[in-house]
């Protein structure tokens, strides 16, 4: 008998697929609570050390400290997220935060030392971080795991929303040492909901050893091997463009949020900046879940340069310095292509070797903070001697530059469906 079917075309996953699966739920649910959590511990923190110190630099210090570890951890304990089971790494990294959490809010400890512990358990965080992400192909398949990707990047934004106006509520109600002890409690219960809700898999480089392989194989300890197969991996070109094309045009981007106080400013009293990047995260998140729900996976890979292009254009405008509303609608427009990387989530999975997937994953989010650190550093650097619509302007422009020179990469192959 003959088959007469005809080759299907794989539809776009559903919120319904995606939230049927049981682990993704407890995915996003802990990943939501962990963020909001983290919010309202950096901004009560930097309230308490404002409170006693009265430094608004310490004060600067005290917010940005749990995030600039982050790129240490990432360069040297990224391993560990290939090492060690992904459960017990989430679970045991919520509960080093609840210890530190608690001791911070006891007020035992001087700033320097608040800051000092923070600083270090935040070396962790990218290992736990990569962790959750290279669960992710683990419990979706196919499109659901590109949708999957897409919801995590929205609950990111999202709840970092959510964790100002809640940490903004409990400061005004309970002051900076409630708001740290309400805090804890977000600890335990993300812990507490990975550790019911997901099942224990074990870590991929020790399955891999006990069956020989030799990519399973891990030599000398965690510090040494993320060096080694962080140069591995940047040393595979096909990897390499795809970190690249991740990295790159929408970090250059964060250069012209960079200056948008000044810009703000410069529009009169009447302007705030704080239009400018709520309309940035606004773009970002319609962006992520109109391409990522409902864009057919052929197409959505088909636009991935366009998407990519979409984030340096409407920033050229900025050389006519636009009002408030404009200057919103622009950015919404430009964040949006942020959507870009959608296009790239089953490429990048596909490259890079299933037993790496942690430390891949956590080498791009390294790369991404460190990129969008250095972008957001020149361009206040720029506006030392340029106007800030012309920064806006020319980190559209790099932006762009980087795009087109991106371009094969990311441009689906001609097999690629």
């Amino acid at each position: 008998m003959t088959d007469t079917r005809t080759p299907t075309v794989e539809r776009p996953a559903t919120f319904g697929d995606v939230f049927a699966v049981a682990e993704f739920r407890v995915i996003f649910g802990s990943f939501g609570i962990f963020m909001i959590g983290e919010t309202v511990k950096m901004l009560a923190l930097s309230v308490l050390v404002y409170e006693r110190t009265g430094s608004g630099l310490l004060a600067a210090l005290a917010y940005v400290t749990g995030f600039l570890p982050h790129a240490l951890g990432g360069v040297f304990l990224l391993a560990l997220a290939d090492r060690m089971p992904a459960r017990a790494l989430i679970v045991g990294y919520d509960l080093l935060r609840l210890a530190v959490v608690v001791v911070l809010a006891t007020g035992a400890l001087s700033p320097p030392l608040m800051l000092g512990l923070v600083a270090v358990v935040a070396l962790f965080g990218p290992v736990s971080s990569a962790a959750r992400t290279a669960l992710l192909p683990e419990v979706l398949h196919g499109d659901s795991y590109v949708l999957g990707r897409s919801l995590l990047s929205v609950a990111s934004g999202g709840t970092q929303v959510a964790g100002f106006a809640v940490g903004g509520l409990l400061l005004g109600l309970v002051g900076p040492y409630g708001a740290l002890w309400l805090t804890a409690l977000t600890c335990g219960l993300s812990a507490l909901l990975v550790r019911v809700g997901l099942t224990r898999r074990p870590a991929r480089i020790r399955t891999a050893t006990a069956v020989g392989t030799a990519v399973g194989r891990s030599k000398g300890g965690a510090v040494r091997e993320t060096l080694r197969v962080n140069r591995e991996l940047l040393a595979d070109r096909r990897i390499r463009g795809l970190l690249l094309a991740q990295w790159l045009p929408g970090s250059l981007l964060v250069g012209a949020e960079g200056v948008a106080v000044p810009y703000a400013a410069e529009l009169g009293p009447g302007a705030s900046a704080g239009v400018l990047l709520m309309a940035g995260a606004g773009g970002m998140l319609v962006g992520d879940l109109l391409v990522g729900r409902f864009v057919a996976p052929a197409r959505r890979e088909r636009w991935t340069p366009w998407l990519a292009l979409l984030l340096g254009v409407p920033m050229l405008a900025f050389l006519a310095g636009p009002g408030l509303l404009p200057a919103a609608a622009l950015f919404a427009v430009a964040t949006a292509g942020f959507a870009y990387q959608l296009g790239l989530a089953r490429r990048f999975l596909d490259a890079v070797p299933e037993l790496r997937r942690g430390q891949a994953f956590g080498l791009v989010s390294t790369g991404m903070m460190a990129m969008q650190g250095l972008a957001a550093a020149g361009a206040g650097g720029l506006s030392e001697w340029l106007a800030p619509g012309v920064v806006m302007a020319v980190a559209g422009a790099a932006s762009i530059a980087a795009t087109l020179t991106l371009w094969p990469v990311l441009k689906p192959a001609a097999h690629s469906r």
